[in-house]
């Protein structure tokens, strides 16, 4: 197999809030891999924007100390002439979005107002300047046909917050130059599970309520919270996980097949899912936090509490769900879902439990066995199929289950380890306008309309979160979610 690199048109990309963590540890390293991969043009111009009075020079070496701590030392001299001209491509403004200074310099280095080039403006920066700037680059006629906007999560904090911003955006940015960036969905295994889905004749005839049982999907962290405490203490696993991330990973579950593969046939099914999703019983719904576990290693041991800050937080760091969708494919099937930090593993699956054969010809021996369809996106990315077959030897007809595994790892060899990386995919289908990957406004709208109910929900009841401890599966209350339905969840494996 040969991967193909297809060089991008020029572009200028503004990166406001070039300085921070999400811009040195993602945005910054994705773009040097593509400039050294050969797909950025020559004359591609990157522009880092914060407050700081670095300058060009300091913008820089802080940069390269970036890409030193990403790529390591060692690897990076390997590269030092691409490093070199990758850095040649930089400059810095210093600019506050909400004050005037630095815009009409930005305008000039921009070469405004007369370009045809792609012009991208990246807000990397928290989600109460996302207006400001949208208003800031408008009012300082930085944009025309060939602008776009890329908006980091979160987008909103609830439905109405959501519904302001989208209104705010749409009065400056048409539908089509706004990308609100999930890098789930830049993830070369998410991507795969529409190949799956819809490239394969053997799975879409089972893929509906007649033949699959239950659907699971687990996002398991092995991480705290520390570092993103206060951000995280206003948010928690609902907001932060499960209406954008477990969301999406739903979306492609569950779709139907769009009419072609492009943005907003694509982004339409996923609308119908979340709008067929039923609401969610409170007694169907699990919360949890985690504890801190004694003789764990030093810095490893602190609770949710004792990283928040706050010893009454009743924040969510786990959260587990049953929810249904009510539509012909999918009437009476359940689908799990479940995330949390802390966790045993870092681990993200997507499990499709078969139901079992009508009427078994081998006997009460032989045992139950239905087929099982892993989807592991997150490590050691693969697919997983349990069929059954007979178990060798004499002794009658007896029924094991055995895997059918295929690693992409090993089925793809050095094309999947060259793989771009989901922000090295995202950022340069922006600036080639492809936005099958991103989140539509009425798409954002309608999650968080299924979330609020949700989050309302526990806080008038005044629901604690149950305490899990670290290094577990999650709270007990999950296994009864489980348990109650005579089923259970999948291990957690690394």
């Amino acid at each position: 197999m040969v991967s193909r690199v297809i060089p991008v048109q020029a572009f200028d990309l503004v990166i406001f809030g070039g300085t921070g963590d999400l811009a040195q540890r993602k945005i910054l390293p994705a773009l040097f891999r593509r400039h050294c991969a050969g797909q950025l043009p020559q004359d591609a111009r990157i522009l880092g924007a914060a407050r700081g009075d670095l300058g060009s020079d300091g913008y820089r070496d802080l940069v390269r100390r970036a890409l030193q701590d990403e790529s390591g030392a060692t690897d990076l001299a390997m590269r030092a002439a691409e490093l070199e001209r990758f850095l040649a491509r930089l400059d810095y403004l210093a600019i506050d979005a909400t004050e005037t200074a630095g815009w009409r310099a930005l305008a000039q280095q921009l070469g405004l107002p007369t370009t045809d080039r792609v012009r991208v403006f990246y807000f990397s920066v928290g989600p109460t300047l996302f207006a400001p700037l949208a208003e800031q680059i408008w009012a300082h006629e930085l944009a025309d046909d060939h602008t776009r906007i890329v908006v980091e999560k979160p987008f909103g904090h609830d439905l109405a917050s959501a519904k302001a911003l989208n209104r705010t955006l749409a009065s400056h940015f048409d539908e089509s130059q706004i990308y609100r960036i999930d890098h789930y969905l830049g993830k070369e295994t998410v991507q795969n599970l529409m190949a799956i889905r819809f490239g394969n004749m053997l799975f879409e005839p089972l893929w509906n309520s007649q033949y699959v049982d239950h659907i699971q999907i687990t996002v398991a962290e092995s991480v705290g919270v520390s570092g993103r405490e206060s951000y995280y203490d206003k948010s928690g696993a609902m907001r932060d996980m499960m209406q954008n991330h477990l969301m999406q990973l739903l979306c492609l579950i569950a779709m139907e097949p769009p009419a072609k593969f492009d943005p907003d046939a694509v982004r339409d099914e996923k609308l119908k899912v979340i709008r067929a999703l039923e609401p969610v019983e409170p007694h169907h719904i699990v919360r949890g936090q985690y504890t801190s576990v004694e003789g764990a290693e030093p810095g490893a041991d602190l609770s949710y509490r004792e990283t928040a800050g706050d010893p009454r937080s009743t924040t969510e760091s786990y959260v587990a769900l049953k929810a249904h969708i009510s539509n012909w494919r999918w009437a009476g099937t359940p689908f799990y879902l479940r995330t949390g930090k802390r966790l045993v593993a870092r681990s993200s699956v997507i499990n499709v439990f078969f139901k079992d054969a009508p009427h078994s010809i081998f006997g009460a021996d032989a045992g139950r066995h239905a087929n099982l369809l892993t989807i592991r996106l997150q490590p050691d990315e693969g697919i997983t199929l349990k069929v059954t077959i007979k178990e060798p030897g004499p002794g009658g007809m007896r029924l094991i289950d055995v895997p059918l595994d295929m690693s992409f790892a090993q089925a793809l060899g050095a094309d999947i380890d060259g793989a771009p990386d989901a922000y090295e995919r995202l950022i340069t289908d922006v600036i080639r306008g492809n936005q099958t990957l991103f989140m539509r406004g009425d798409e954002v709208e309608a999650a968080w309309a299924w979330t609020d109910p949700i989050i309302a929900g526990w806080t008038s009841r005044g629901d604690v979160p149950k305490p899990y401890d670290s290094g577990s599966t999650g709270p007990g209350d999950a296994d009864l979610l489980m348990r109650r339905d005579q089923r259970e969840w999948r291990g957690i494996n690394p």
